[in-house]
């Protein structure tokens, strides 16, 4: 098996497209040689523990009501193209992601990253559940198959914020600055939402088949 490694944050609109459209390829080579992982990355460190006011977050991201608009357009676009409706008028708070972080984290120990990563996305983007209420985060956890419970318990802790800061910042120090960015092997970087047919390519390449463009 490969390591594929996937930098994303939660509330990364580009990064739930890159998923889609990795998915799309794993779906059609159910043989893929990929053992994923996710790792944290937060779009926004220095965000408030309580999260703020949407709106007001995009108008300063962005610098204007009418810039975010210009630039959820075509995020709006491209995700119905790789057949996501996002919810946007649903989202009333952006929130800080190191507790969603946190719990992908735990999810990993229990080999249920993907799920909760796909619990998450659905939850922020077409739901508008804010995803930094740990009410929320442990509900998506016991549906993702995680002991509620327990997840509820180690949120009201500093568990392991240390480590997913230090995991963080040593993906950017390896250069990591924006995301999606997906690391095949250690070794190999892509970087934002991939095409489905590259990652077809990529895994026949990795097969020994010849890709759609032809032999390299």
């Amino acid at each position: 098996m490969i390591r594929l490694d996937i930098f994303s944050d939660p509330i990364c609109p580009w990064c739930l497209i890159g998923k889609r459209l990795l998915d799309a390829a794993l779906s059609e080579r159910p043989d893929h040689p990929f053992t994923i992982a996710w790792q944290p990355f937060q779009l926004n460190p220095g965000m408030p523990r309580a999260g703020m006011d949407r709106r007001a977050y995009l108008e300063t991201k962005f610098g204007g009501q009418t810039e975010a608009v210009r630039a959820y357009a075509e995020i709006d676009r491209r995700a119905r193209e790789t057949g996501i409706e996002l919810n946007l008028a649903a989202i009333e708070r952006t929130p800080n992601t190191l507790d969603a972080h946190r719990l992908i984290h735990w999810a990993g120990i229990e080999h249920r990253q993907t799920e909760v990563v796909t619990a998450l996305f659905e939850a922020y983007f077409q739901q508008g559940r804010d995803i930094g209420d740990p009410e929320v985060l442990t509900d998506l956890a016991a549906s993702a198959g995680l002991d509620g419970a327990m997840i509820a318990r180690l949120l009201a802790s500093d568990a392991d914020l240390d480590q997913v800061r230090a995991r963080d910042a040593h993906a950017r120090e390896r250069g990591v600055s924006g995301v999606p960015t997906f690391i095949l092997a250690d070794t190999h970087v892509l970087v934002g939402a991939q095409p489905t047919e590259l990652w077809l390519d990529v895994i026949a390449e990795l097969a020994g088949a010849p890709t759609a463009a032809g032999p390299h």
